[in-house]
């Protein structure tokens, strides 16, 4: 019996991407697009499988937000797509995460479908329930309990392998029918990265190094979009930085917590902002004018390996659980000195 080699041949490499841009030619292969045709401008018209996309933001500025969105929008988006959803809900409960939909669905306040900003009406109520009965028919699953990354690289092999499915297919090197197992696409989320248990690695750094490596290995292996929000360094805080028109305004790579660990493995890197947050009325050196709008977000595409970084600019409506496209804000004109 000959032993399997470690390598493929440059033929089977050119083989695999011709069939590739053969099946995005013909529109068998597409991306997941997404809500928004800014991300999905930076992007290859929308998140690739086989793909890891990372979000980095301070608490309460929008990733879960985005990343729900996305999820959400992914099936209306792409009815022709044939995948499913597991979903690592460590912050959030399966429950809560429900009642944002909700609260989506019908624009109404969290707090109002919890009736504590007004009694939930019947009608209310009944369209919620109607929302839930439709979005049952997706395939959307969640893990709650917190699990480490050895855990977390076994749930996902144990749930691809579930859904997998064994066919004939010819080998067109060999020219021989082989039977090969065929996995289901699935995007697979994480919210968020530190809330992962460190065992048995000891500290968060060495936790993230690893689930960087699995988080390669597992896309490479499956067709999996890895959808993974963390933190930011503290570093974005220093007072410095919120000062109008600064370079250090903008979001950057090493601002992602755990950025050495998990930039080289992001095939798209994003860091959200909030510049009205910070009481910043031009933003960057390009002085955006933001007039301390809260509920402005800025998109940095740090890292589109496939794609193009830059800024795009939102609005969110939290109360709603919604967010909307803006055009680039105006910049601040420079004053001319003149002697």
């Amino acid at each position: 019996m000959t032993k399997p080699t470690k390598w493929k041949t440059q033929r089977e490499a050119f083989i695999e991407s011709l069939s590739y841009l053969k099946g995005r030619q013909t529109g068998q292969i597409t991306s997941i697009k997404t809500p928004w045709s800014t991300f999905n401008d930076a992007t290859t018209n929308g998140i690739e499988w086989h793909s890891t996309t990372v979000i980095g933001a301070r608490p309460a500025t929008g990733k879960t937000l985005i990343k729900s969105l996305l999820v959400n929008a992914a099936f209306n988006l792409n009815p022709l797509m044939n995948f499913r959803v597991l979903e690592f809900q460590f912050e959030m409960l399966g429950k809560n995460s429900a009642i944002r939909e909700f609260s989506t669905h019908i624009a109404k306040g969290y707090k109002y479908l919890c009736s504590a900003d007004g009694k939930l009406s019947d009608e209310h109520f009944e369209l919620c329930k109607a929302y839930a009965k439709d979005r049952l028919k997706y395939p959307i699953d969640i893990v709650e309990e917190a699990c480490n990354v050895l855990e977390f690289k076994e749930i996902i092999e144990d749930y691809m392998k579930l859904y997998s499915t064994t066919i004939m297919e010819r080998n067109a090197v060999t020219g021989k029918d082989e039977a090969v197992r065929v996995y289901k696409n699935t995007i697979i989320t994480l919210d968020h990265s530190l809330l992962l248990d460190n065992s048995p690695y000891g500290d968060d750094m060495s936790m993230l190094k690893a689930l960087g490596k699995t988080v390669t290995a597992l896309k490479r292996k499956y067709p999996i979009a890895f959808i993974i929000l963390s933190q930011l360094n503290r570093n974005i805080d220093a007072p410095e930085r919120n000062e109008d028109g600064k370079y250090g305004n903008f979001i950057l790579p090493s601002d992602i917590f755990g950025s050495d660990s998990l930039l080289q493995h992001a095939d798209t890197l994003i860091g959200l902002n909030a510049p009205g947050k910070q009481k910043i009325n031009y933003y960057g050196v390009e002085r955006y004018i933001i007039g301390q709008d809260p509920e402005i977000l800025a998109m940095h595409f740090l890292k589109c390996r496939n794609g193009e970084t830059g800024v795009a600019f939102f609005r969110t409506r939290f109360k709603q659980m919604a967010m909307d496209e803006l055009p680039t804000p105006a910049r601040q004109e420079r004053k001319v000195r003149t002697i």
